[in-house]
């Protein structure tokens, strides 16, 4: 009876409760924080001496494309042959700060209450993955991305990408109030003490771990 109760609450969270406390909390804290965003947007501004926004399109539910917004970390910096350079090149000072705070994904909040994402669920990645997802991966494109989630609270970048995608699927097969509960407050405990937190990561693209599972040469880039 009580595994029946459970499962029965579990979907009605995951159908409704889930997206209504998205709704309520990216509101509520949009308007809390906004005056120190607003200052940190200036700021950026003058800093970058324009935009201070990046914004990439991303896969969210179903595989939708949406436009992800992120604050400018990197400037757009290119070689003689107009070629973008390494992230490490490219990337500021002030963007390894509010990396490691993670105050550049405060803009996702405004994806939060559009509804392209929820406060917890998979990451949203690059467009180009979805090709290459194995039908058990794909799961993970059942319900919204998330501005944190299980795998960022299990290593973060310093996982794998398939160990990443794996978590991403465990935590769509269990999602629930109670799980979810869990990452935020683990998800706080790791921003505070920057713990999982790495500013630059040389991590190869899913398409290079598929073509080493068929023994192919795979190539290491960097990845925004």
């Amino acid at each position: 009876m009580w595994y029946s109760v459970c499962l029965e609450l579990n979907l009605m969270y995951r159908n409704f409760f889930k997206r209504s406390i998205d709704l309520l909390f990216s509101f509520l804290l949009l308007i809390i924080i906004f005056p120190i965003f607003l200052v940190i947007v200036i700021i950026l501004v003058f800093y970058y001496k324009g935009n201070p926004f990046f914004t990439q399109k991303r896969p969210g539910k179903n595989e939708k494309i949406f436009r992800l917004f992120k604050l400018k970390s990197m400037i757009d910096k290119v070689d003689e042959n107009g070629l973008m350079l390494p992230d490490s090149e490219r990337i500021t000072s002030m963007g390894k700060f509010i990396r490691k705070t993670s105050i550049d994904e405060i803009p996702q909040l405004f994806n939060v209450l559009k509804g392209d994402m929820s406060f917890i669920g998979p990451r949203p990645l690059l467009v180009s993955y979805l090709e290459y997802y194995i039908d058990r991966e794909k799961i993970r494109h059942s319900v919204r991305p998330g501005i944190t989630g299980l795998a960022q609270v299990s290593g973060r970048n310093n996982l794998k990408l398939p160990e990443r995608l794996e978590l991403d699927v465990q935590y769509v097969e269990n999602l629930s109030f109670v799980n979810d509960c869990k990452i935020v407050f683990k998800t706080i405990q790791n921003v505070l003490s920057a713990k999982d937190i790495t500013v630059i990561t040389a991590s190869k693209t899913l398409k290079d771990y598929r073509q080493e599972s068929m023994g192919l040469k795979s190539s290491t880039k960097n990845i925004e």
